[in-house]
């Protein structure tokens, strides 16, 4: 055999993060607006697994720090959307948002968000898991090839590109942090095991 092998890497699955810039004065403003929420609303049962999670009409009721959150999440999907020849697109972005407040012993339980094109969730509060990994409470995606690849001989890898697949991928929460993917991508919420209250909001971007 003489050469190297040429590897090419095929259905990767695209995860954003971007830190928000000014971060913390939204924050302020947004779980002012949350807090309000709560206290007038009983909240809704979706994925949630205890803890509280709005009416998915944030973009309405959380006045301007709702709308400039939306708008970074608009603008970043604008960013990383392309057209299947790779060009650039600017799509008008329909969009629903909703906060979720989760304390000790909370989860979500894995989910999709179909009828939408890129999901994301931004960290209002991490509930200290930026600093103290043991309390939990990441983001989870789950392999869309599932776990078949990892099945027959978990201990290895598809080389350097393959290092994870049939297993899951994590994303510790960290306050001023939007993620976004794609939002056939199964995820869920481990269980928090802090003692504050970790603060997150989500939306969704259709056509």
């Amino acid at each position: 055999m003489t050469g190297a092998p040429k590897v090419t890497t095929l259905f990767g699955t695209p995860v954003v993060l971007f830190d928000v810039p000014e971060a913390q004065a939204l924050n302020v403003e947004l779980r002012t607006a949350i807090v309000e929420r709560q206290k007038a609303h009983s909240g809704t049962q979706h994925s949630n697994l205890g803890g509280w999670q709005s009416s998915w009409d944030m973009e309405r009721w959380g006045g301007a720090p709702a709308i400039k959150l939306l708008a970074f999440g608009r603008n970043t999907a604008n960013r990383v959307t392309t057209d299947r020849e790779g060009k650039p697109v600017a799509i008008v972005w329909r969009a629903n948002m909703w906060a979720n407040v989760n304390r000790s012993g909370h989860a979500n339980e894995f989910h999709s968000h179909p009828g939408s094109f890129w999901s994301g969730v931004y960290y209002v509060d991490d509930g200290g898991i930026a600093d103290d990994p043991s309390l939990g409470g990441e983001l989870e995606f789950m392999d869309p090839r599932g776990p078949g690849p990892a099945m027959y001989a978990p201990q290895l890898a598809f080389g350097a590109a393959g290092l994870s697949v049939g297993a899951n991928e994590m994303v510790r929460p960290r306050a001023g942090r939007l993620v976004m993917f794609p939002s056939w991508l199964l995820h869920q919420v481990r269980p928090y095991k802090g003692n504050a209250e970790r603060i997150s909001i989500a939306f969704n971007l259709s056509l």
